[in-house]
């Protein structure tokens, strides 16, 4: 078969000498939570159906637990329950008998949400809920028994292979490291003590499941935490896995507990990919890299480069399950790029949540949420081209209605205008080129500088309008908010505002600490910049001491400005932020010098500055600036007008409702109302 013309690495086979993937596309491992639903096989059936149509070369599942003390979640251990496993298996390969589906093992150790919870030492985690049971020599050989049973069972229900996850402060990666493996017997003490456990484990599976098994093991490469595994470590370590039968060995770069972004959108692109390229030069077997990965070209990118032989894009099979088809179709403009924002992926799956996406609403679920064709096309308007409005213009336009989307403003977006201007979350202008390109493919008839009205409207002979006309800030009712001080955070990050060098801001949800960042941010981006990304937060790639960070202070610049983050609620600022980037946030702007401070009452704005009750006591904020970030009003005028003069209508997205701004809601109400349409 000729190379691809755009992306030869990336459409080459990779031959394992008893089978061969036909790409080097994976989809990575997550837990979605339908694992653990009544009807959850049936709907991860679907949903990794779907991908494999859309082109990966191999699928690796979420998380099934080999045992109860492993956690709370799904468990692989019995015929029966294998059972269930095929009807996913089953569904992979009908829909196309090349992709390989993988099965992860994962034994979450101390991190699992039970009083059983094991591991090497009795050493809580910094994020676990319990302080683990220390394994005996009885225990090591059950959880080792375990595993292997788990690879058996998996290769029963029709799986091509599993991966054994040996990273991110789980069972395997405890024994491994030093601070988490106090033993002083055969389990513990030196490098080749520790590494006993992982490579019995998989000297158990290997001879469990033989040798025509996809057989993947992924090893912290950098463990982003101090005291972790040194390089040598690392490289005895899958020298040491590749002797025992492993296939093909998985890189990963973080334990859940530390505190280095890895995934969030204010990494770089493909910015631990150099790590997996040096252990590559190091192994003979296949090499996954990970972590940021969320186009071809990225994908293509690192391959070309030699640092890695496969690539795994997990989160962005959540945006777009076509992504691999797009691509090699030469379809790129069309695919709807991941953001890396973790809100409805990550940040559910931590929550204890079913996991989505953010721009993808119909991620996991494939049995519910469908875009079919119509059998009555309408004639629709859609009023507002924001986060709603392009959602629900697109769905409806795809499944064959005829839409007709207006804006006052001269470019679609809304408020993701202001989010592509936050240093970090440079990804949003993927997002409005998917959406510009969904508009010129379905035919969209897009009207830009044009303020519809109910007159215009009813004179257009719609059959029912759409009302996606979002937010206005709050303007608060606090003496002085007239004053020449005080400023929208819209005017401050459009630029049409003036920022003085001391600052308050009136507000800590996500749009005071996004405005926080902008103006306390000075040079490259780190999400442009790897460098930067290294400085900012204590990261060595050249010379990879422990864990990658151990002994490195990070390098973060002081704003040259003096900025105080003000909130009404006596919490502590920054809680309402994600669950898995909010911490990123915070800790980026404290390390700048940006106060913090809770339990404000705002009096009045005046020459002297910000007057306040903080805690009851009078404290007058001597400031240049005070920046207005409190909340939205849903601009909802347009829908009562139509409502009253008889018009069908609806009301989708932030003038539905404007608590903080939240693309997520919106695009899913959108896209779940155009479905019904």
């Amino acid at each position: 078969m000729p190379a691809h013309p755009r992306y030869p690495h990336l459409f080459s086979p990779l031959n394992l000498g008893f089978t061969q993937l036909k790409n080097r596309v994976l989809m990575g491992s997550m837990h979605t939570g339908l694992e653990d639903i009544p009807d959850g096989f049936d709907r991860m059936a679907a949903y990794f159906a779907e991908r494999a149509r859309g082109g990966v070369g191999m699928i690796i599942t979420g998380g099934i637990m080999p045992n109860f003390e492993a956690g709370g979640g799904a468990k692989l251990s019995t015929p029966e329950e294998a059972a269930q496993h095929r009807i996913v298996t089953y569904a992979v390969h009908a829909a196309d008998n090349e992709v390989k589906i993988v099965m992860q093992i994962l034994h979450t150790g101390p991190l699992a949400y039970t009083d059983r919870c094991v591991a090497p030492s009795a050493i809580r985690s910094r994020i676990g809920a319990f302080v683990p049971n220390e394994l005996d020599e009885d225990g090591i050989e059950k959880q080792i028994a375990d595993f292997a049973n788990c690879a058996a069972m998996a290769k029963l229900a029709g799986y091509d292979g599993v991966e054994i996850i040996g990273s991110a402060g789980y069972l395997i990666s405890t024994f491994l490291v030093e601070k988490t493996n106090l033993r002083n017997d055969m389990w513990g003490g030196s490098f080749e003590n520790r590494m006993r456990f992982p490579l019995e484990v998989v000297r158990r599976v290997r001879a469990a499941v033989g040798p025509a098994f996809i057989l993947i093991f992924r090893i912290a490469a950098m463990d982003m935490l101090q005291g972790g595994m040194s390089w040598e470590e690392v490289v005895t370590l899958a020298q040491a896995l590749e002797a025992e039968g492993v296939n093909i060995i998985s890189t990963h770069f973080t334990w859940h507990e530390a505190q280095v972004p890895t995934i969030a959108t204010m990494v770089p692109r493909a910015a631990f990919a150099s790590v997996t390229g040096r252990l590559r030069k190091m192994v003979g077997v296949p090499v996954i890299t990970s972590n940021r990965i969320n186009m071809p070209d990225v994908a293509e990118a690192v391959l070309a480069a030699g640092d890695a032989d496969l690539v795994s894009m997990a989160r962005p099979m959540l945006a777009d399950a076509d992504l691999v088809v797009k691509a090699f179709e030469g379809r790129e403009d069309e695919i709807n790029t991941c953001i890396a924002c973790n809100q409805a992926c990550l940040d559910h799956t931590f929550s204890g949540k079913l996991t989505s996406c953010l721009v993808n609403p119909r991620a996991c679920r494939e049995t519910e949420l469908n875009y079919r064709p119509t059998t009555a096309p309408q004639r629709l308007a859609v009023v507002g081209a924001g986060p709603a409005g392009l959602a629900y213009a697109v769905t409806a336009a795809g499944r064959g209605h005829h839409v007709t989307l207006f804006d006052a403003a001269s470019e679609i977006g809304g408020q993701f205008n202001l989010a592509k201007r936050i240093p970090g979350k440079e990804e949003f202008y993927e997002t409005l080129r998917y959406y510009g390109r969904m508009i010129e493919k379905l035919g969209i008839d897009l009207r830009l500088g044009t303020r519809a009205n109910v007159a215009s409207l009813q004179a257009g002979g719609f059959d029912r309008v759409i009302v996606a006309t979002g937010i206005a800030p709050r303007v608060p009712d606090v003496a002085g908010i007239d004053h020449p001080k005080a400023v929208s955070y819209v005017d401050v990050i459009t630029g049409k505002a003036a920022v003085g060098k001391r600052v308050a801001i009136m507000g800590a949800g996500g749009i005071g600490f996004d405005v926080a960042e902008l103006i306390t941010h000075a040079g490259t981006s780190a999400a442009m910049d790897i460098n930067v990304f290294a400085r900012e937060w204590g990261i060595d790639f050249a010379n990879h001491p422990r864990g990658g960070v151990t002994g490195i202070d990070p390098e973060v610049a002081r704003a040259d400005r003096e900025v105080v983050l003000l909130q009404r609620k006596t919490s502590a600022p920054g809680r309402g932020l994600g669950k898995t980037t909010g911490w990123t946030h915070k800790l980026t702007l404290q390390r700048r010098g940006v106060q913090m401070v809770g339990g404000v009452d705002y009096l009045k704005i005046d020459d002297q500055g910000l007057h306040t009750l903080v805690g009851g006591e009078p404290r007058l904020f001597d400031v240049d600036t005070v920046i207005i970030c409190a909340g939205q009003e849903p601009l909802r005028d347009l829908y009562d007008a139509l409502v009253a003069a008889g018009v069908a209508a609806d009301l989708v997205g932030g003038a539905h409702e404007a608590m903080e701004l939240d693309a997520k809601r919106a695009i899913m109400q959108a896209s779940e109302l155009a479905a019904a349409a």
